[in-house]
């Protein structure tokens, strides 16, 4: 019984210790000049390859043919917590990706990475940021429309970037299949949001095809295509006033950069064919097929495979083929 004892105390106590040297706190966006990180090249990027975020700065920093060290940072989608590790907490103690370093100065959010990256990048590097004032507002007003703000789960109305996380949850449920639960676990005793894991949790339980019966997950998801489509519709109707092939028109800005990762998330996720199928919005399939010629899009987004995401969408694929009642339940009809 004592031995028992003795052993529950030193887990306690590992616990208490451990948990002292994650801490985590909100860290505001943009750079911080006050920190000085290790770093051995101007430019270096902590990343990851599922990651929206991450995947728009690596866009971004093609698009502007920018050279950086990259360093990726496992989430729990891609196989462990790396980015509540001690170490990655002492490079963003918000504990999330994507951090971009630049002389040793990190730059928080990926919505300023961009903008940072755009206006430090090399003399004749492309221009991402137009000239003019209205379009340069109209710019940051779709850059905007992209991109997550607040919470993403109860705003999808606010961005299509809010929407996105809804929409990843049957993504999210199959990669977690991969992932062993003592490594869950992790999540559980130190993650900052204590909420997160058990989802985690709750989706490797249940697994794929028993995701339709998570009412609160159903409802989530429900809110997020529907949101998700406004926002299309929104897009299209944009491509129509601009000409296209862009945003803006012929300019290829930061906007184009913010909307190519959305795209992806929707093949990634499997929701390319609602909303864009049978020639639903055919101004976004064109502009998403002229996306993916850009050689950022080889670049940043295949130059990153992982295993994981292609098995999450084939699981996908896979379930809804042999599942009309689960296709029926996720896709809910024609967004």
């Amino acid at each position: 019984m004592a031995g028992w004892l003795v052993l529950l105390l030193g887990v306690v106590a590992w616990w208490a210790w451990e948990k002292s040297h994650r801490k985590t706190r909100p860290m505001p966006a943009g750079l911080q000049e006050h920190i000085d990180l290790p770093h051995e090249q101007e430019f270096e990027l902590y990343h990851n390859a599922l990651s929206l975020c991450s995947m728009k700065t690596r866009v971004c920093m093609a698009e502007l043919q920018v050279p950086y060290e990259s360093h990726h940072i496992d989430l729990i989608e891609t196989g462990a917590y790396e980015n509540i590790g001690r170490r990655f907490l002492k490079v963003n103690p918000g504990g999330t990706v994507p951090v971009l370093v630049h002389k040793g100065h990190p730059v928080y959010e990926s919505h300023e990475q961009i903008r940072y990256a755009a206006q430090h990048a090399l003399p004749g590097s492309p221009e991402l940021i137009p000239a003019d004032p209205e379009l340069r507002a109209e710019m940051e007003r779709w850059i905007d429309r992209s991109s997550l703000a607040g919470n993403p789960l109860e705003h999808g109305e606010v961005s299509i970037g809010n929407a996105i996380p809804g929409l990843t949850m049957p993504l999210f449920a199959a990669m977690i299949e991969q992932i062993p639960i003592w490594k869950i676990l992790e999540g559980v005793l130190f993650h900052f949001d204590p909420k997160r894991p058990f989802v985690f949790m709750a989706f490797k339980f249940r697994k794929l095809h028993r995701l339709p019966g998570l009412t609160p997950v159903m409802k989530i998801l429900s809110r997020s295509r529907r949101h998700a489509a406004d926002h299309l519709d929104a897009l299209e109707a944009q491509l129509g006033a601009s000409g296209g092939p862009w945003i803006l028109g012929e300019a290829f800005t930061l906007a184009d950069v913010s909307w190519l990762v959305i795209f992806e998330r929707l093949v990634q996720a499997d929701w390319l064919h609602v909303y864009l199928g049978e020639g639903r919005r055919p101004l976004c399939a064109a502009y998403w097929e002229a996306l993916k010629q850009r050689p950022s899009y080889a670049e940043a987004i295949l130059g990153f495979p992982h295993e994981t995401i292609a098995y999450g969408t084939r699981r996908i694929r896979e379930a809804k083929t042999l599942s009309p009642e689960l296709r029926e339940a996720l896709e809910g009809g024609v967004a």
